[in-house]
């Protein structure tokens, strides 16, 4: 099996017109999602671990929203003595079976959960968007080991375990688990002796090429934070707000908001984004799947109203990549302005629109290219040209950014954001992939 450790990047300083003060950022803010990997050709053995009452399912990869140093790919290694941990409550861990299948349980081994008592609660997804609770409650305190609880059984894909607090803390921390095909009352076994906890000291590293992880991050806002990003440039803390309606997947989502005026880093136009210090290395190759949707006032105007855009290092002109709206039109510009519009749609207001954006990031047009996927159908077949300036790295930005000109209040939800090195990580396993 594959273990990987990636962390993405540290908190770094822009200057110029990319600079906003760091917020809501939290010592664990820029861990990186763990993808656990079973090997193509194999599957991954979980025989050595015991979950009484559980026919066990092999999850194919486990993300969390965060650790410590302790990652989720700790769970499936059939080892007590390791864990997962992240500090606070709405700690979450998701297992992608890999397909859709039939789960009537999870078998949970607590990290010293014969001295504590966690309450926690289970949802399944079969597309990683539209997750369901099935299961509420809380461990028994009283083993270490594996304990199962059941459920009615659902076809799903991705199972997501969220931690609601302890009898003594707030460390989410999980030994092992198991989605089950199948279940039967369980018996908490004999307790096995606690493993004293080490002191993780996980080393940094920006992601690479072929480093042996997919999901690299993900700020898909179900920390009911801004924490999953580096920073924010907003004007008050209610232009970037989390909601708990509307949403495309889980819990919460992010409703960004411009007024007139709003201008928090001093700059041309009107705008309030979060930032993510992507800083994707020259060729290398990902792909980003998100979900945008504006709200039923957003306004109609003849001049940009950008909403994502990969922004580059430097701290004037147009960025190498954007998409934004320029009147009843969503428009995709790929090097700066003039740039060339390499993609449009008609704009939708109240429904949300599920992007897959696939890039190989190169100033270089021969080697640099774009593919876009809408609503699971391929809408921008592989075109190469340069993503990125020359000398100049690029990093995401997400919200409203628009002309100052524009005066109705404008209002974008976003949601869902993951970054990857392969497709399968970014689709629904359900969504027939068209082409154009």
């Amino acid at each position: 099996m594959k273990k990987t450790l990636l962390l993405v990047g540290t908190l770094l300083g822009m200057s110029g017109t990319g600079c906003g003060a760091p917020e809501d950022v939290s010592p664990e803010s820029d861990a990186s999602p763990i993808e656990f990997e079973a090997p193509d050709n194999q599957t991954v053995s979980a025989a050595a671990l015991t979950t009484t009452g559980c026919t066990q399912l092999t999850a194919r990869s486990v993300i969390s929203n965060g650790h410590d140093g302790n990652v989720p790919a700790n769970t499936m290694d059939s080892n007590l003595g390791t864990r997962w941990s992240r500090l606070g409550k709405g700690s979450w861990i998701d297992y992608d079976l890999g397909s859709i299948q039939k789960v009537a349980g999870v078998s949970v081994a607590w990290h010293q959960g014969n001295l504590r008592a966690n309450d926690f609660f289970v949802s399944v997804s079969p597309d990683g968007y539209t997750y369901t609770q099935v299961y509420s409650g809380k461990s028994s305190g009283k083993t270490a080991a594996a304990e199962t609880y059941s459920f009615p059984t659902i076809n799903t894909r991705r199972v997501r375990v969220t931690f609601q607090g302890n009898s003594l803390n707030e460390w989410a921390s999980i030994a092992e688990a198991r989605a089950c095909s199948s279940t039967s009352s369980t018996v908490p076994p004999t307790e096995p002796t606690p493993t004293p906890e080490p002191t993780p000291n996980p080393t940094p590293e920006q992601p690479q090429p072929g480093n042996g992880a997919s999901v690299v991050w993900v700020g898909d806002f179900e920390t009911n934070s801004r924490s999953q990003w580096s920073h924010t440039q907003m004007v008050s803390a209610d232009r970037l707000a989390l909601v708990s309606s509307p949403l495309r997947q889980g819990r919460y989502a992010l409703k960004a908001t411009v007024r007139k005026g709003d201008d928090p880093i001093n700059s041309s136009g009107n705008r309030n984004e979060l930032v993510r210090m992507t800083r994707e290395p020259v060729n290398s190759e990902y792909y980003y799947r998100f979900s945008t949707m504006f709200d039923s006032s957003f306004p109609s105007a003849k001049t940009w109203q950008l909403f994502t855009q990969w922004h580059h290092e430097g701290n004037s002109g147009s960025p190498p990549v954007e998409f934004y709206v320029y009147g009843e039109e969503i428009r995709l510009n790929i090097g700066g302005n003039p740039g060339t519009i390499v993609w449009r749609t008609p704009l939708v207001r109240g429904r949300w629109l599920d992007f897959i954006f696939h890039v190989k990031w190169s100033p270089d047009s021969k080697v640099g290219f774009v593919e876009l996927y809408l609503d699971g159908k391929v809408v921008l077949p592989k075109r190469f040209i340069a993503t990125q300036y020359k000398g100049q790295l690029n990093y995401l930005k997400v919200g409203l950014y628009r002309n100052d000109t524009i005066s109705p209040v404008g209002i974008v939800y976003h949601d869902g954001w993951t970054m990857a090195r392969k497709l399968e990580d970014v689709i629904s396993p359900t969504t027939v992939l068209k082409a154009p």
